[in-house]
């Protein structure tokens, strides 16, 4: 039965790009092979495997069109081909390039298989191609790439064909050795070497303390990445590449539940204005949450925080989702229009959904990144400061007035004096703790939330949104 059902499936040409760890290349890599599908008139969309906002913002630079992010602990296995194929329908692509996380079998709590790439790989069927951090290292990478070819996993799914790994890429080495290298690997462990990239000052991508710069911080990103492509061009496979891609199996969505078939363009649902905060402080966020919530009838309209003197006109709701406030702590904190009707919103119970750093941008003060306090909203007594080290790092379930089941994570080096005490959090390994603000219409903390895993919760919110327009208008 299986069988048939993945023959009834769409086809769609993909690839997927993992690594033995994070720091290997893997999002420079895919930045260069979306462009050349993109050059290729392949249309890709781009998908990141696990909970990244990052990484996926390069990916939208570089493609054009959105994308998803693939993981396997905020759905189920038909959830996650689901959101595979609906977002390649939806944004009208061609082919799918897809990153992974981390290394290639980190997944829950990195002891378990769930959630990492592996497991998406499996789940969707995708060829995928491991990046070697060749720098140092010669013969060595020949048993690394032997234990991944045959690590002993746990899939019991007789469709899978072992690994599931396709070819090799060697990052930061030169042609000779990759000549070399891809003779021995190709002898010794049975797959190609598909290419290889130099390394160069020419396409390096500088970090902080939660990943890569953002796209718009990068000097001359356009040109790096163009220069990137041209290498990639030249010493990349790019004909086996794409015979793999189009070779991959085809994806099987599955039957929808009955909430998900509710959720529809054609919805009947009363159109809802919800202002949702887009800027340098504010660009984290789940793009399957914002097309789920589309769907349900909202019409998202960006704001900024930093830049705007006013709300936009005629909302119901504000949402205010993760970032780098911290980094702009002084210019949010004296745009005082802004933060004054922020604050009268919160007053008269406008709906609000803030996570992480919109979370902390609700508080009386914030702690910049420069040491300094400045002034916030204030509709959060307390405070938003540093810590040395990542808090409640991780992925955990949710359950609290609004939602019996939400899943999400939370990753953050600021935390608050009162991070609220309405939801309880439970990571996979039982640790729990209690967490948001959920009062008078706000649902505020610093739980990044995954919608689809709890389509009811969204629907919930919009609705009271719905109700406090109704009100408003009295």
């Amino acid at each position: 039965m299986e069988k048939t059902q993945r023959k009834s499936g769409r086809r769609i040409p993909r690839i997927l790009l993992t690594a033995p760890k994070s720091g290997s290349g893997k999002t420079l890599i895919t930045c260069g092979m979306i462009e050349i599908f993109r050059r290729r008139d392949r249309k890709p969309a781009a998908f990141k495997c696990g909970p990244d906002y990052i990484d996926p913002m390069f990916h939208r630079y570089v493609s054009g069109v959105g994308g998803a992010n693939l993981d396997s602990f905020f759905l189920d296995e038909t959830g996650v081909r689901r959101v595979l194929a609906e977002t390649v329908s939806e944004t009208e692509s061609g082919s799918c390039v897809i990153e992974g996380v981390m290394g290639y079998y980190d997944g829950v709590s990195g002891t378990e298989l769930t959630a990492s790439t592996y497991d998406i790989a499996r789940i969707t069927r995708t060829p995928a191609i491991l990046i070697i951090d060749a720098k140092g290292a010669s013969r060595s990478l020949v048993p690394l790439i032997s234990g991944f070819l045959h690590y002993p996993t746990a899939s019991e799914d007789p469709g899978q064909r072992g690994s599931g790994i396709a070819g090799v890429i060697l990052n930061r080495t030169t042609a000779m050795m990759a000549k070399v290298l891809g003779e021995m690997i190709r002898k010794e462990c049975g797959i190609p070497v598909l290419g290889f990239l130099p390394e160069s000052e020419d396409w390096k991508m500088e970090s902080r303390h939660l990943g890569l710069c953002l796209p718009h911080e990068i000097t001359d990103l356009r040109r790096k990445i163009g220069l990137l492509t041209d290498q990639m061009e030249k010493s990349f496979n790019m004909d086996a590449i794409f015979a793999l891609a189009d070779g991959a199996e085809p994806v099987e969505a599955g039957e929808r539940s009955e909430t998900e078939k509710a959720i529809t363009p054609e919805s009947s649902r009363r159109r809802v204005r919800i202002a949702a905060a887009a800027d340098e402080a504010f660009c984290f966020y789940y793009q399957e949450n914002r097309r789920m919530m589309e769907k349900m009838g909202a019409e998202i309209v960006p704001f900024s925080p930093i830049h705007d003197a006013k709300l936009p006109e005629g909302i119901s709701g504000l949402i205010l989702e993760g970032g780098y406030p911290e980094l702009f702590a002084r210019e949010l904190s004296e745009n005082h229009a802004m933060l004054a009707q922020i604050r009268a919103m919160a007053e008269q119970s406008m709906p609000i959904l803030a996570e992480c750093g919109g979370f902390m941008y609700l508080h009386e003060e914030l702690e910049g990144d420069d040491g300094k306090n400045y002034p916030a909203a204030g509709v959060i007594r307390g405070r938003a400061f540093r810590t040395p080290k990542l808090g409640r790092f991780g992925y955990i379930s949710l359950s609290g007035p609004h939602s019996d089941g939400i899943r999400g994570h939370e990753y953050h080096y600021w935390d608050s004096s009162d991070c609220g005490g309405d939801w309880m959090a439970v990571k996979p390994n039982g640790r729990s703790w209690r967490c948001i603000h959920d009062r008078g219409g706000m649902i505020a903390g610093f739980p990044h939330l995954y919608y689809p895993s709890d389509p009811d919760f969204a629907e919930t919110w919009l609705a009271m949104c719905r109700n406090w327009r109704k009100t408003d208008e009295r």
